[in-house]
Protein backbone atom coordinates (compact mmCIF):
# COMPACT_ATOMS: atom_id res chain seq x y z
CA UNK A 1 0.00 0.00 0.00
CA UNK A 2 1.03 3.79 -0.62
CA UNK A 3 2.03 6.07 2.65
CA UNK A 4 -1.07 7.91 2.03
CA UNK A 5 -3.07 4.72 2.35
CA UNK A 6 -1.56 3.53 5.36
CA UNK A 7 -1.96 6.93 7.39
CA UNK A 8 -5.81 7.15 6.22
CA UNK A 9 -6.17 3.00 7.70
CA UNK A 10 -4.26 4.08 11.12
CA UNK A 11 -6.41 7.01 11.30
CA UNK A 12 -9.75 5.04 10.75
CA UNK A 13 -8.20 2.28 12.69
CA UNK A 14 -7.94 4.56 15.51
CA UNK A 15 -11.48 5.90 15.11
CA UNK A 16 -13.01 2.64 14.92
CA UNK A 17 -11.01 1.97 18.55
CA UNK A 18 -12.49 5.05 20.26
CA UNK A 19 -16.20 4.02 18.77
CA UNK A 20 -15.86 0.45 20.30
CA UNK A 21 -14.33 1.14 23.64
CA UNK A 22 -15.71 4.41 24.00
CA UNK A 23 -19.36 4.81 21.99
CA UNK A 24 -20.21 7.50 24.04
CA UNK A 25 -17.29 9.83 22.21
CA UNK A 26 -18.74 8.14 18.90
CA UNK A 27 -19.79 11.73 17.31
CA UNK A 28 -16.62 13.11 19.01
CA UNK A 29 -14.14 10.52 17.08
CA UNK A 30 -15.84 10.18 13.56
CA UNK A 31 -15.50 14.30 13.74
CA UNK A 32 -11.37 14.37 14.81
CA UNK A 33 -10.50 11.78 12.35
CA UNK A 34 -12.59 13.78 9.91
CA UNK A 35 -10.70 16.69 10.70
CA UNK A 36 -7.51 15.08 10.35
CA UNK A 37 -7.90 13.63 6.74
CA UNK A 38 -8.78 17.18 5.87
CA UNK A 39 -5.74 18.95 7.04
CA UNK A 40 -3.84 16.14 5.39
CA UNK A 41 -5.65 16.76 2.56
CA UNK A 42 -6.97 13.40 1.36
CA UNK A 43 -9.90 15.13 0.86
CA UNK A 44 -10.61 19.03 0.48
CA UNK A 45 -13.20 20.91 2.48
CA UNK A 46 -15.24 21.98 -0.30
CA UNK A 47 -15.78 17.46 -1.82
CA UNK A 48 -16.84 17.14 1.96
CA UNK A 49 -19.19 19.47 1.86
CA UNK A 50 -20.60 18.95 -2.11
CA UNK A 51 -19.96 15.43 -2.46
CA UNK A 52 -19.56 13.13 0.90
CA UNK A 53 -21.34 14.63 3.55
CA UNK A 54 -25.40 13.24 2.07
CA UNK A 55 -27.48 17.07 3.16
CA UNK A 56 -30.62 14.90 1.88
CA UNK A 57 -30.20 12.30 4.41
CA UNK A 58 -29.33 14.57 7.34
CA UNK A 59 -32.66 16.71 6.23
CA UNK A 60 -34.88 13.19 6.42
CA UNK A 61 -33.24 12.40 9.79
CA UNK A 62 -33.80 15.79 11.73
CA UNK A 63 -37.23 15.86 10.11
CA UNK A 64 -38.66 12.27 10.91
CA UNK A 65 -37.14 12.40 14.44
CA UNK A 66 -39.04 15.77 14.64
CA UNK A 67 -42.51 14.14 13.99
CA UNK A 68 -41.36 10.86 15.70
CA UNK A 69 -41.60 12.72 18.59
CA UNK A 70 -44.77 14.50 18.46
CA UNK A 71 -46.41 11.49 17.40
CA UNK A 72 -45.16 10.20 20.65
CA UNK A 73 -46.47 13.15 22.19
CA UNK A 74 -49.81 12.46 20.43
CA UNK A 75 -50.46 9.15 22.48
CA UNK A 76 -51.51 7.27 19.26
CA UNK A 77 -49.37 4.47 19.64
CA UNK A 78 -50.38 3.76 23.19
CA UNK A 79 -54.39 3.81 21.95
CA UNK A 80 -53.51 1.60 19.31
CA UNK A 81 -52.22 -0.82 21.60
CA UNK A 82 -55.22 -0.67 24.04
CA UNK A 83 -57.29 -1.13 21.38
CA UNK A 84 -55.21 -4.31 20.80
CA UNK A 85 -55.65 -5.92 24.13
CA UNK A 86 -59.25 -4.88 23.71
CA UNK A 87 -59.66 -7.23 21.16
CA UNK A 88 -57.34 -9.69 21.57
CA UNK A 89 -58.70 -13.04 22.85
CA UNK A 90 -56.15 -13.43 25.72
CA UNK A 91 -52.97 -11.69 26.90
CA UNK A 92 -50.12 -13.74 25.12
CA UNK A 93 -52.13 -12.69 21.93
CA UNK A 94 -52.28 -9.82 22.98
CA UNK A 95 -48.47 -9.21 23.79
CA UNK A 96 -47.79 -10.53 20.50
CA UNK A 97 -49.90 -8.10 18.74
CA UNK A 98 -48.23 -5.69 20.57
CA UNK A 99 -44.80 -6.67 19.81
CA UNK A 100 -46.05 -7.01 15.96
CA UNK A 101 -47.37 -3.30 16.28
CA UNK A 102 -43.60 -2.13 17.78
CA UNK A 103 -41.94 -3.39 14.72
CA UNK A 104 -44.49 -2.05 12.37
CA UNK A 105 -44.35 1.46 13.79
CA UNK A 106 -40.09 1.06 13.93
CA UNK A 107 -40.32 0.82 10.35
CA UNK A 108 -40.83 4.52 10.10
CA UNK A 109 -40.34 6.07 13.75
CA UNK A 110 -36.61 5.79 15.31
CA UNK A 111 -35.74 2.78 17.09
CA UNK A 112 -35.12 4.01 21.00
CA UNK A 113 -38.33 6.28 20.61
CA UNK A 114 -40.35 3.22 19.47
CA UNK A 115 -39.33 0.73 22.52
CA UNK A 116 -40.08 4.67 24.86
CA UNK A 117 -43.64 4.97 24.02
CA UNK A 118 -44.20 1.15 24.44
CA UNK A 119 -42.32 0.55 27.53
CA UNK A 120 -45.13 2.15 29.57
CA UNK A 121 -47.84 -0.11 28.09
CA UNK A 122 -45.52 -3.30 29.16
CA UNK A 123 -45.07 -2.34 31.69
CA UNK A 124 -48.43 -1.56 33.01
CA UNK A 125 -49.74 -4.81 31.52
CA UNK A 126 -46.65 -7.08 33.53
CA UNK A 127 -48.07 -5.46 36.41
CA UNK A 128 -51.49 -5.60 35.68
CA UNK A 129 -50.59 -9.69 35.10
CA UNK A 130 -47.89 -9.84 38.18
CA UNK A 131 -45.47 -10.99 35.23
CA UNK A 132 -41.76 -10.32 35.08
CA UNK A 133 -41.59 -7.82 32.33
CA UNK A 134 -37.80 -8.82 31.29
CA UNK A 135 -38.70 -10.53 28.25
CA UNK A 136 -41.56 -8.35 27.00
CA UNK A 137 -39.37 -5.18 27.58
CA UNK A 138 -36.58 -7.70 25.63
CA UNK A 139 -38.76 -7.99 22.77
CA UNK A 140 -39.61 -4.32 22.21
CA UNK A 141 -36.30 -3.88 21.56
CA UNK A 142 -35.60 -6.57 19.38
CA UNK A 143 -38.82 -6.42 17.56
CA UNK A 144 -38.08 -2.48 16.80
CA UNK A 145 -34.24 -3.00 16.04
CA UNK A 146 -35.70 -6.13 13.40
CA UNK A 147 -37.68 -3.30 11.07
CA UNK A 148 -34.45 -0.88 10.97
CA UNK A 149 -33.78 -1.35 7.59
CA UNK A 150 -37.28 -2.01 6.15
CA UNK A 151 -38.24 1.54 4.84
CA UNK A 152 -35.91 4.57 3.39
CA UNK A 153 -37.07 6.15 7.48
CA UNK A 154 -36.31 3.71 9.10
CA UNK A 155 -33.06 4.16 10.55
CA UNK A 156 -29.60 5.98 9.45
CA UNK A 157 -28.53 2.24 8.03
CA UNK A 158 -31.36 2.26 5.65
CA UNK A 159 -30.81 5.84 4.70
CA UNK A 160 -27.12 5.12 4.06
CA UNK A 161 -28.32 2.02 1.75
CA UNK A 162 -30.81 3.95 -0.13
CA UNK A 163 -28.17 6.75 -1.14
CA UNK A 164 -25.77 4.31 -1.89
CA UNK A 165 -27.86 2.02 -4.23
CA UNK A 166 -29.96 4.94 -5.44
CA UNK A 167 -33.16 3.45 -4.29
CA UNK A 168 -35.99 5.84 -3.36
CA UNK A 169 -39.25 5.05 -0.88
CA UNK A 170 -40.89 3.11 -3.14
CA UNK A 171 -37.99 1.05 -3.88
CA UNK A 172 -37.69 -0.74 -0.65
CA UNK A 173 -40.84 -2.53 -1.17
CA UNK A 174 -40.54 -3.03 -5.18
CA UNK A 175 -37.80 -3.42 -7.40
CA UNK A 176 -36.76 -4.30 -10.44
CA UNK A 177 -40.36 -6.53 -10.46
CA UNK A 178 -39.01 -8.44 -7.76
CA UNK A 179 -39.99 -8.32 -3.58
CA UNK A 180 -37.51 -5.74 -2.29
CA UNK A 181 -35.73 -5.49 1.39
CA UNK A 182 -39.33 -4.96 3.38
CA UNK A 183 -41.10 -8.11 2.31
CA UNK A 184 -37.45 -9.54 3.35
CA UNK A 185 -37.73 -8.16 6.52
CA UNK A 186 -41.61 -8.97 7.04
CA UNK A 187 -40.53 -12.50 6.98
CA UNK A 188 -38.27 -11.80 9.75
CA UNK A 189 -40.47 -10.07 11.90
CA UNK A 190 -43.51 -13.02 10.58
CA UNK A 191 -40.41 -16.03 12.44
CA UNK A 192 -39.67 -13.49 15.35
CA UNK A 193 -43.50 -13.01 16.39
CA UNK A 194 -43.86 -17.15 15.66
CA UNK A 195 -40.75 -17.71 18.46
CA UNK A 196 -42.54 -14.81 21.12
CA UNK A 197 -45.73 -16.54 20.55
CA UNK A 198 -44.22 -19.69 21.63
CA UNK A 199 -42.81 -17.71 24.84
CA UNK A 200 -45.67 -16.54 25.75
CA UNK A 201 -48.58 -18.12 24.46
CA UNK A 202 -48.58 -20.18 28.33
CA UNK A 203 -50.31 -16.86 29.29
CA UNK A 204 -54.21 -17.78 28.61
CA UNK A 205 -56.00 -15.01 30.73
CA UNK A 206 -58.49 -13.66 29.03
CA UNK A 207 -59.00 -10.06 29.24
CA UNK A 208 -56.68 -7.64 31.51
CA UNK A 209 -58.12 -4.16 32.20
CA UNK A 210 -55.89 -1.29 32.61
CA UNK A 211 -55.52 2.28 32.04
CA UNK A 212 -56.81 3.94 28.73
CA UNK A 213 -54.67 6.69 27.17
CA UNK A 214 -56.40 9.30 25.51
CA UNK A 215 -55.07 10.40 22.24
CA UNK A 216 -54.41 14.51 23.00
CA UNK A 217 -54.50 14.86 19.04
CA UNK A 218 -54.75 13.35 15.36
CA UNK A 219 -52.08 16.02 13.81
CA UNK A 220 -48.86 14.05 14.37
CA UNK A 221 -50.02 10.81 12.99
CA UNK A 222 -51.40 12.86 9.80
CA UNK A 223 -48.13 13.90 9.50
CA UNK A 224 -46.29 10.79 9.87
CA UNK A 225 -48.83 9.98 7.03
CA UNK A 226 -48.06 13.20 4.84
CA UNK A 227 -44.15 11.56 5.21
CA UNK A 228 -44.67 8.30 3.90
CA UNK A 229 -47.13 9.52 1.28
CA UNK A 230 -45.19 12.37 0.08
CA UNK A 231 -41.72 10.09 0.22
CA UNK A 232 -43.84 7.89 -2.26
CA UNK A 233 -45.02 10.61 -4.53
CA UNK A 234 -40.70 11.87 -4.53
CA UNK A 235 -39.92 8.34 -5.72
CA UNK A 236 -41.58 8.77 -8.76
CA UNK A 237 -39.95 11.74 -9.91
CA UNK A 238 -36.33 11.08 -8.55
CA UNK A 239 -34.49 7.91 -7.81
CA UNK A 240 -32.28 7.63 -4.15
CA UNK A 241 -32.62 10.36 -1.45
CA UNK A 242 -33.90 13.30 -3.25
CA UNK A 243 -33.73 17.19 -2.43
CA UNK A 244 -37.07 16.83 -2.65
CA UNK A 245 -37.15 13.89 -0.33
CA UNK A 246 -35.41 15.72 2.39
CA UNK A 247 -36.55 19.17 2.14
CA UNK A 248 -40.15 17.20 2.31
CA UNK A 249 -39.59 15.75 5.63
CA UNK A 250 -37.72 18.34 7.08
CA UNK A 251 -40.18 20.96 6.57
CA UNK A 252 -42.90 18.58 7.80
CA UNK A 253 -40.83 18.46 11.12
CA UNK A 254 -41.41 22.25 10.87
CA UNK A 255 -44.90 22.43 10.18
CA UNK A 256 -45.25 20.22 13.39
CA UNK A 257 -43.07 21.96 15.77
CA UNK A 258 -44.77 25.00 14.82
CA UNK A 259 -48.23 22.90 15.68
CA UNK A 260 -47.00 22.20 18.43
CA UNK A 261 -45.92 25.94 19.84
CA UNK A 262 -49.42 27.59 18.44
CA UNK A 263 -51.94 24.45 18.90
CA UNK A 264 -50.81 23.06 21.61
CA UNK A 265 -49.98 25.89 23.62
CA UNK A 266 -46.39 25.56 24.27
CA UNK A 267 -43.76 28.55 24.38
CA UNK A 268 -40.95 28.50 21.95
CA UNK A 269 -38.78 27.37 24.95
CA UNK A 270 -40.99 24.59 25.03
CA UNK A 271 -40.03 23.64 21.38
CA UNK A 272 -36.08 24.36 21.90
CA UNK A 273 -36.39 21.80 24.51
CA UNK A 274 -38.01 19.54 22.21
CA UNK A 275 -35.58 19.90 19.62
CA UNK A 276 -32.58 20.19 21.67
CA UNK A 277 -33.63 16.28 22.93
CA UNK A 278 -33.85 14.99 19.72
CA UNK A 279 -30.98 12.46 18.56
CA UNK A 280 -27.91 15.43 17.11
CA UNK A 281 -25.19 12.86 18.50
CA UNK A 282 -26.24 11.14 15.25
CA UNK A 283 -26.40 13.21 12.83
CA UNK A 284 -22.84 14.77 13.97
CA UNK A 285 -21.86 11.07 13.80
CA UNK A 286 -22.78 10.73 10.39
CA UNK A 287 -21.61 13.86 9.24
CA UNK A 288 -17.72 12.80 10.50
CA UNK A 289 -18.33 9.24 9.00
CA UNK A 290 -19.64 10.30 5.90
CA UNK A 291 -16.10 12.10 5.28
CA UNK A 292 -14.07 9.08 6.82
CA UNK A 293 -15.70 7.14 4.25
CA UNK A 294 -15.25 9.24 1.77
CA UNK A 295 -11.23 9.34 2.61
CA UNK A 296 -10.68 5.53 2.17
CA UNK A 297 -12.88 5.41 -1.18
CA UNK A 298 -10.49 8.49 -2.38
CA UNK A 299 -7.49 6.50 -1.46
CA UNK A 300 -8.44 3.24 -3.07
CA UNK A 301 -8.94 1.19 0.08
CA UNK A 302 -12.37 0.23 -0.38
CA UNK A 303 -11.47 -1.52 -4.14
CA UNK A 304 -8.34 -3.37 -1.92
CA UNK A 305 -11.00 -4.80 0.17
CA UNK A 306 -13.12 -5.81 -2.68
CA UNK A 307 -10.11 -7.76 -4.45
CA UNK A 308 -8.61 -9.24 -1.18
CA UNK A 309 -12.56 -10.76 0.03
CA UNK A 310 -13.40 -11.79 -4.19
CA UNK A 311 -9.29 -13.67 -3.73
CA UNK A 312 -11.10 -15.24 -0.54
CA UNK A 313 -14.35 -16.26 -1.52
CA UNK A 314 -13.59 -17.55 -5.47
CA UNK A 315 -16.10 -18.32 -7.47
CA UNK A 316 -18.34 -19.53 -4.50
CA UNK A 317 -21.68 -17.57 -4.15
CA UNK A 318 -22.94 -19.21 -1.30
CA UNK A 319 -19.83 -19.34 0.72
CA UNK A 320 -19.72 -15.44 -0.30
CA UNK A 321 -23.45 -14.49 0.42
CA UNK A 322 -22.94 -16.58 4.34
CA UNK A 323 -19.87 -14.90 5.17
CA UNK A 324 -21.01 -11.37 5.16
CA UNK A 325 -24.45 -12.49 6.65
CA UNK A 326 -22.11 -14.26 9.38
CA UNK A 327 -19.76 -11.27 9.64
CA UNK A 328 -22.37 -8.49 9.72
CA UNK A 329 -24.02 -10.65 12.30
CA UNK A 330 -20.70 -10.99 14.62
CA UNK A 331 -19.48 -7.17 14.04
CA UNK A 332 -23.48 -5.48 14.41
CA UNK A 333 -23.84 -6.99 17.96
CA UNK A 334 -20.99 -5.57 19.08
CA UNK A 335 -20.38 -2.65 17.44
CA UNK A 336 -22.30 0.55 15.78
CA UNK A 337 -23.39 -0.90 12.50
CA UNK A 338 -23.33 2.38 10.63
CA UNK A 339 -20.09 3.09 10.18
CA UNK A 340 -19.45 -1.09 9.06
CA UNK A 341 -22.31 -0.57 6.18
CA UNK A 342 -20.95 2.69 4.81
CA UNK A 343 -17.69 0.91 4.90
CA UNK A 344 -19.24 -2.41 3.33
CA UNK A 345 -21.75 -1.53 0.76
CA UNK A 346 -19.38 -0.71 -1.64
CA UNK A 347 -17.62 -3.52 -1.09
CA UNK A 348 -20.42 -6.21 -0.94
CA UNK A 349 -22.06 -4.12 -4.48
CA UNK A 350 -18.42 -4.62 -5.86
CA UNK A 351 -18.08 -8.48 -4.61
CA UNK A 352 -21.30 -9.48 -6.32
CA UNK A 353 -21.08 -8.04 -9.47
CA UNK A 354 -17.92 -9.52 -9.76
CA UNK A 355 -19.38 -12.87 -9.26
CA UNK A 356 -21.66 -12.24 -12.36
CA UNK A 357 -24.86 -11.40 -9.93
CA UNK A 358 -27.07 -8.71 -8.85
CA UNK A 359 -25.73 -6.48 -6.44
CA UNK A 360 -28.98 -6.94 -4.00
CA UNK A 361 -28.16 -10.33 -2.99
CA UNK A 362 -25.27 -8.94 -1.04
CA UNK A 363 -26.08 -5.55 -0.18
CA UNK A 364 -29.46 -6.89 1.11
CA UNK A 365 -27.53 -9.80 3.21
CA UNK A 366 -25.23 -6.55 4.44
CA UNK A 367 -28.42 -4.93 5.95
CA UNK A 368 -30.26 -7.84 7.24
CA UNK A 369 -27.23 -9.56 8.99
CA UNK A 370 -26.12 -5.98 10.40
CA UNK A 371 -29.74 -4.55 11.59
CA UNK A 372 -30.70 -8.11 12.58
CA UNK A 373 -26.87 -8.54 14.34
CA UNK A 374 -27.89 -6.32 17.15
CA UNK A 375 -30.31 -7.80 18.81
CA UNK A 376 -27.48 -10.21 19.75
CA UNK A 377 -26.28 -8.79 22.70
CA UNK A 378 -27.70 -5.75 25.41
CA UNK A 379 -25.30 -3.23 24.04
CA UNK A 380 -25.43 -4.10 20.02
CA UNK A 381 -28.35 -1.39 19.60
CA UNK A 382 -29.21 1.51 21.27
CA UNK A 383 -33.13 0.41 21.86
CA UNK A 384 -31.50 -2.52 23.71
CA UNK A 385 -29.84 -0.44 25.96
CA UNK A 386 -32.45 1.66 26.94
CA UNK A 387 -34.40 -1.19 27.46
CA UNK A 388 -31.76 -2.69 30.02
CA UNK A 389 -32.14 0.72 31.49
CA UNK A 390 -35.55 0.71 31.98
CA UNK A 391 -35.89 -2.22 33.36
CA UNK A 392 -33.35 -1.24 36.26
CA UNK A 393 -35.19 1.19 36.74
CA UNK A 394 -38.03 -1.17 37.81
CA UNK A 395 -35.62 -2.83 40.10
CA UNK A 396 -35.09 -5.43 37.40
CA UNK A 397 -31.49 -6.62 36.53
CA UNK A 398 -30.92 -8.01 33.52
CA UNK A 399 -27.14 -9.74 32.52
CA UNK A 400 -25.15 -10.42 29.67
CA UNK A 401 -26.47 -13.92 29.95
CA UNK A 402 -30.15 -12.90 30.51
CA UNK A 403 -30.00 -10.94 27.59
CA UNK A 404 -28.59 -13.74 25.30
CA UNK A 405 -31.66 -16.39 26.50
CA UNK A 406 -33.88 -14.33 23.77
CA UNK A 407 -30.89 -12.65 21.78
CA UNK A 408 -29.49 -15.66 20.29
CA UNK A 409 -32.42 -17.90 19.17
CA UNK A 410 -34.39 -14.72 18.06
CA UNK A 411 -31.64 -13.05 15.50
CA UNK A 412 -30.50 -17.04 14.65
CA UNK A 413 -34.68 -17.39 13.30
CA UNK A 414 -34.95 -14.40 12.26
CA UNK A 415 -31.81 -13.95 10.21
CA UNK A 416 -32.35 -17.48 8.79
CA UNK A 417 -36.02 -16.92 7.56
CA UNK A 418 -35.23 -13.91 5.94
CA UNK A 419 -31.51 -14.68 4.68
CA UNK A 420 -33.60 -17.54 2.79
CA UNK A 421 -36.18 -15.73 1.52
CA UNK A 422 -33.73 -13.47 0.17
CA UNK A 423 -31.95 -16.18 -1.55
CA UNK A 424 -34.97 -17.60 -2.93
CA UNK A 425 -35.80 -14.11 -4.15
CA UNK A 426 -32.85 -12.00 -5.85
CA UNK A 427 -30.46 -15.77 -6.68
Amino acid sequence: MQTMQWIVLLVTIAMYAVVIARPQYKAHATCIAAVILLLLRVVTLRLAFTSLINWNVLLIYAGSLAIAELFIYSRAPACIADRIIDHSPNVGLAIVSILMMTGIISAFVENVATVLVMAPICLALSKKLKMDPTYFMVGLAVMANLQGTATLVGDPPSMIFATYANYGFNDFFFYQGKFSIFWIVQIGMLAGSLFFYLYFRKNTTKKVVIDKQKMISIVPSFLLIAMIVGLAVCSFFANGVSFASGLLVFLLGILGLVWYHFSQKYSWKDVGKLVRSLDWETIIFLIGIFVVIGAISEVGLLQLLSDWLGRLVGGNVLLGYVAILLVSVLISGFVDNVPYIIVMLPVAATLGENLGLQPELYMFALLIGSCLGGNLTPFGASANVVAVGILKKQGVKMGFRDWLKIGIPFTLITTIAASLALWSIWR
